[in-house]
């Protein structure tokens, strides 16, 4: 083996000590059990300096963001951009960690989570809450996470069932269980008998209008993040997939063509380690891939059938080690997805990764100019994705 100059040394050093400085940054809770390479993209040497993306630069550098925590509902992007939440509503405050299914008591975020009227719901301190059934989210609620850390965990989890004008922001979700048939609470006046969820993180049905935001979601029993029966106009943004096997489902099943309507932008995510497949998969509708950051896969990373429309754009793909450098994966017949449209632009290709494009036309999202956003080249989108996940705010302080 040659022998290092004292230039290379030298080199070596800066790049150690950069490393120990992001890893002491990071949450000593969340991270307790991460070896120094979990916090390194692979193949690059030393760490992304920090971007600020469209959506981050839109309020994180405001010093008063706890007292006006609203300001949030007009930063979105894409087809979920007009997702106002709770905005024009009450704060509601969750105080209490515990879960009643049937008849929540005030303070606990179910509680809130089900009334009828706008409501952004935020949390007095750090909360680990196990949930005894799903928590069914109303239409017009934020649940915003910023200013503590809270996490959803080791029991069923979230369901927007039929509902309109809700924002995911800054919570972690994971260990999500089944749950058991049982009776569950919707709104004030509704109480009904739910058959028992599938044990997904988050479960977008028949609803429109929705944000999901700096969230941390890992290991569920089924997906991680479905968006299925006709629900449409919904951006999924900024957060973190780890360990799990079929991450993000768009579209219910190939018979169910009301999924033609469907409308996801899917934008500065990071796809991390152990993960296998569906990021997304989608099945009839419209899926906007746009700067995401994708840390290998197992299987593969993007895929669909029932003739799908996928722009995938600025994205960085890093492949496995393994044979499977394929991105795109078609579940059809052989040659019956020629005519599908799936294209590739800006994307930025590692360690062997490649794009299999398919049909022709235009595939550019037709946004209004209220959901527009320029598309960075993918070289950028390691930078642009490095704070995906649950922020650390702290009041009075830029997050």
């Amino acid at each position: 083996m040659a022998k290092l100059t004292s230039l290379q040394l030298l080199s070596w050093l800066l790049i150690i000590c950069s490393v120990s400085t992001i890893v002491a940054s990071k949450s000593s809770d969340e991270h307790e059990t991460k070896a120094v390479d979990d916090y390194l993209p692979s193949y690059y040497a030393q760490p992304h300096k920090n971007l600020l993306n469209v959506i981050d630069s839109c309020w994180r550098l405001n010093h008063d963001w706890s007292s006006n925590r609203k300001a949030l509902a007009d930063c979105a992007i894409g087809f979920g951009s007009n997702a106002v939440g709770g905005k024009y509503g009450d704060i509601y405050v969750v105080t209490d960690p515990s879960d009643d299914p049937a008849n929540p008591e005030p303070g606990t975020l179910r509680y809130g989570a089900i009334q009828s009227e706008p409501l952004w719901i935020i949390f007095k301190k750090d909360m680990v809450l196990t949930l005894k059934n799903e928590l069914m989210v109303n239409s017009h609620k934020t649940i915003d996470g910023r200013g503590a850390k809270i996490e959803i965990s080791n029991g069923p989890c979230i369901t927007l069932d039929y509902v309109t004008n809700v924002i995911i922001h800054g919570i972690s979700i994971h260990d999500c269980k089944p749950s058991k048939k049982g009776m569950v609470r919707s709104s004030p006046e509704h109480v009904g008998e739910r058959s028992g969820s599938d044990g997904d993180a988050i479960s977008v049905f028949g609803s429109s209008n929705v944000w999901i935001d700096h969230c941390y979601l890992a290991r569920a029993t089924d997906g991680l993040l479905d968006v299925i029966h006709a629900s449409t106009a919904v951006t999924i943004s900024n957060n973190y997939f780890t360990e799990h096997d079929k991450v993000m489902l768009l579209g219910h099943n190939d018979e169910y063509t009301a999924d033609k309507s469907m409308k996801v932008t899917v934008v500065f995510n990071h796809f991390g380690r152990e993960l296998v497949q569906r990021m997304p998969r989608v099945r009839h509708g419209y899926a906007h891939v746009a700067n995401n950051y994708y840390d290998q896969w197992l299987m593969y990373a993007i895929g669909g059938s029932a003739d799908p429309t996928i722009f995938s754009e600025g994205n960085y793909f890093i492949a496995p080690d393994s044979y499977d450098k394929e991105v795109t994966k078609r579940e059809t017949h052989e040659g019956g997805w020629k005519s599908w449209k799936w294209r590739s632009s800006k994307d930025v290709f590692v360690n062997g990764a490649y794009f299999s494009p398919s049909g022709y036309g235009s595939i550019a999202p037709k946004y209004t100019r209220g959901q527009s956003f320029i598309v960075s080249q993918g070289s950028l989108t390691p930078s642009l994705t490095s704070d995906a996940g649950p922020l650390q705010c702290v009041v009075n302080e830029p997050c």
